[in-house]
């Protein structure tokens, strides 16, 4: 089977365009960018040094993705990515599902208004990066591209990590 009609095969199957890795990265920037922003909270209101690590590297990781993808979607798709259309933080869409990117749990608002940033930061991002983990595992199962595979490989590994260790201070700090 070609790499189109894998493609083909993963928009059916997902109810969206024909091409999975157009509609990935489309989905994934914005996605992201949300983590992006959420992170650089962080780095001002966090109160555990390990949060402040994560942001950080959560900020390093997503740039680095964002530029990647921006670049690949340049190449094989001939032009820019377009904008997420009327859709706000933790509103995009998701592979026909029309499910939020951050599920119900995330508000940019209610993270900055937080009084125990910490916790809120950790209850918002464990959902963010569990729906990142189900994008990508699709991705894994639809794509041709060797880029998105390892892409999408790399979003699995590094970010169910991360779950994991969020988990750990969780309990650790806040299961009192």
């Amino acid at each position: 089977m070609g790499s189109g009609s894998r493609e083909q095969l993963g928009g059916d199957r997902f109810g969206i365009s024909s091409n999975i890795d157009a509609h990935f990265i489309e989905q994934m920037i914005p996605h992201h960018e949300d983590a992006v922003r959420m992170a650089e909270l962080a780095f001002a209101r966090a109160e555990h040094q390990e949060i402040k690590n994560l942001a950080r590297a959560i900020q390093s990781a997503q740039n680095r993705e964002i530029g990647e993808m921006k670049t690949w979607y340049r190449n094989w798709f001939g032009g820019e990515v377009p904008l997420a259309s009327g859709l706000g933080f933790g509103m995009h869409g998701m592979m026909g599902g029309g499910m939020g990117m951050m599920g119900n749990a995330a508000d940019l608002g209610e993270l900055e208004r937080a009084s125990e940033f910490d916790r809120e930061f950790i209850e918002q991002m464990i959902p963010h990066h569990r729906m990142a983990v189900m994008m990508a595992q699709m991705l894994l199962n639809a794509t041709g591209r060797d880029e998105m595979k390892k892409l999408a490989e790399d979003i699995v590994s590094s970010q169910s990590d991360e779950i994991d260790q969020m988990r750990t201070w969780y309990e650790q700090w806040y299961a009192k």
